[in-house]
């Protein structure tokens, strides 16, 4: 018998023993993140963005070098989170051979929880020179209550 194999399987045995042992363990192997998703979630802490206060509105500006109108998606969930998705794809060239891929590509996605006095029905997008401007209107502010007039009466 081989020795090497003999202390492989003692290897083997011994974390198999270990995760019955402990069912967090157990848990943790199971649960773990995928690669999917953990990419998915560096892309999107690596999609930067600027935030404007303007008087009537607020704008949401991202770079989108080299992406399409249709490769983007602007939507608001949960009537109150601006939601900004798509995917940058790489051209598929099947007669060149990469010597070095530095640009990003993938989904991303930013998720913006917007402020009560965004008007989620009036939001425009535009995508200009790879810059992806957002702009979410906000509602007019509630007019001051007036107080109220009791009328006396005599008895």
């Amino acid at each position: 018998m081989d020795v090497r194999s003999f202390d492989l399987e003692n290897q083997l045995f011994s974390t198999i023993q270990h995760l019955m042992d402990d069912p967090e363990e157990m848990e943790k192997v199971f649960n773990a993140p995928t690669r999917i998703f953990v990419r998915d979630a560096k892309a999107m802490a690596s999609t930067p963005a600027d935030v404007k206060d303007y008087p009537n509105s607020y704008s949401f500006i991202i770079d989108m070098p080299g992406l399409k109108r249709g490769d983007i998606k602007v939507q608001v969930e949960d009537d109150n989170v601006l939601v900004i998705s798509g995917e940058r794809k790489r051209e598929d060239e099947r007669d060149a051979k990469y010597i070095r891929m530095e640009r990003r590509v993938g989904k991303f996605m930013r998720k913006f929880p917007l402020p009560d006095n965004a008007d989620t029905n009036a939001i425009s997008a535009v995508c200009q020179d790879g810059v992806l401007t957002v702009t979410v209107q906000k509602l007019p502010p509630p007019e001051p209550k007036k107080p109220r007039v009791i009328e006396v009466k005599v008895a």
